[in-house]
């Protein structure tokens, strides 16, 4: 049965071909949407995965880049048994680097406690470290910094070079390279040169990140430190004006007016300023673990999985049509072969399965041509763009647009074959 469905395949080559490319085209292009959510699934797994500790945040800010909270919280986290070490960080926006705007792909400063940092166990940062030295206590206070690969590359700079960022030189002591979109984004410096270019006040960080004792549950301990700050959080985050102007593009009036909000009045004494208030306040604050951030991006994503169900159905739809119409025309031209089948002691069912063979073999085919198109495209769009996108076609999205061929090539010759079995031997060959 499988030979017989192949020879009348292969003896309609063009008709068949035809229906092939749509199919190919149609599974291609299902690979490579869904290609576009699992590389973002697996841009975060493989960044959160690889931090152990939590992360403390203002409640509601989608990143640390927006978060604001009291520095003088520090002390009280690094009470609470179980932590082993508390890290300040500050994150801001790098708007112009060597004179550039860097706003595809985006750059960040990352502003960290250097003698907090010396002390952690663990740091993306530092394992990945290729060329040069990692900042350290004896650089705080200075315009040092470490850079990613993709940002030395971009710029021609190496260690030694000086960085221009937003109008300061930063002498470069080393080089990362994470692989990761996510990562490779940041410029490492002391935590005051972050609050310098970013504008922020002396009492302010932009989130905690703390890494629990080796044998301190993680879950308990994100317990503990939301029962320690109830009550007691910034309230919800919400974009000042800065931030929105910021975002709307005038980065020269957002900086002004970062400024501006950031000033301590001095006809207001004893009264809270812009930067956050340990007391009082909505709320609590947000600790989040690698897996709740996953969980947040995939949140993120899911109006982009049903973009891509919408695409990828109408390619489907037309592979779907189209060979409907291959196996309808192969039917119709093979009414008298049914005929002399059926007169010969074929039964309907026979009839049934040869048309079913052959329409599962075409699925079959386009399925496997369109996951090796598809893959292939992903490895292309990778390796020309390896700083801004990440396209991931896992080992279960290809087998799962193989199957979803076959069924789509079965489904699609039911009524042709149910067509040509209904027929009895005299009407095949009168029609014929």
């Amino acid at each position: 049965m499988f030979q017989f469905a192949l020879q009348n395949l292969l003896s309609r080559p063009l008709r068949t071909a035809l229906a092939l490319c749509g199919l190919t085209v149609a599974i291609a292009g299902m690979v490579g949407l869904f290609s576009v959510a699992e590389g973002i699934q697996d841009t975060v797994n493989s960044t959160f995965d690889r931090m152990p500790g939590l992360v403390l945040i203002q409640p509601g800010a989608p990143i640390p880049l927006f978060s604001r909270l009291p520095a003088q919280w520090q002390p009280e986290i690094e009470q609470i048994p179980g932590v082993a070490v508390t890290h300040p960080e500050v994150w801001g926006r790098a708007h112009l680097v060597e004179g550039k705007p860097a706003i595809s792909p985006p750059r960040f400063l990352f502003g960290s406690d250097l003698p907090q940092a010396d002390r952690l166990k663990y740091s993306v940062y530092r394992s990945d470290l290729k060329e040069g030295r990692m900042l350290n206590a004896a650089d705080a206070g200075t315009n040092r910094c470490v850079i990613s690969r993709p940002i030395a590359e971009e710029h021609k700079k190496g260690v030694g070079d000086k960085l221009r960022v937003d109008g300061e030189d930063l002498e470069i002591v080393g080089i990362y390279h994470c692989r990761s979109l996510f990562l490779d984004v940041a410029i490492l410096v002391d935590i005051a040169l972050a609050r310098k270019l970013g504008l922020v006040s002396t009492d302010t960080v932009s989130n905690f990140y703390v890494e629990p004792e080796p044998k301190a549950s993680r879950d308990e301990l994100s317990v503990k430190l939301r029962e320690l700050f109830a009550g007691r959080s910034p309230g919800a985050w919400q974009p000042d004006l800065a931030q929105a102007l910021e975002v709307t593009g005038n980065k020269a009036l957002a900086k002004q007016v970062g400024g501006l909000l950031r000033k301590p009045n001095p006809t207001a004494a004893g009264q809270a300023d812009s930067t956050p208030s340990a007391e009082g306040g909505p709320g609590s604050v947000e600790v989040r673990s690698p897996e709740e951030w996953a969980d947040q991006f995939q949140q993120f994503s899911a109006d982009l999985d049903l973009f891509l169900i919408i695409m990828t159905s109408i390619g489907v739809t037309i592979a779907f049509m189209g060979i409907i119409n291959t196996m309808l025309m192969s039917v119709s031209e093979r009414i008298t072969e049914f005929g002399v089948l059926k007169a010969n002691g074929w039964s309907g069912g026979q009839v049934l399965r040869l048309v079913g063979f052959e329409s599962a073999l075409l699925g079959f085919c386009g399925g496997v041509l369109g996951i090796i198109v598809g893959w292939l495209g992903t490895l292309v769009v990778n390796a020309q763009f390896p700083t801004r996108i990440h396209l991931y076609a896992s080992p279960k999205l290809l087998v799962a647009s193989l199957l979803f061929s076959v069924v789509l090539g079965i489904l699609a010759g039911l009524y042709p074959a149910s067509r040509a079995a209904r027929m009895t031997p005299m009407e095949a060959i009168r029609r014929g």
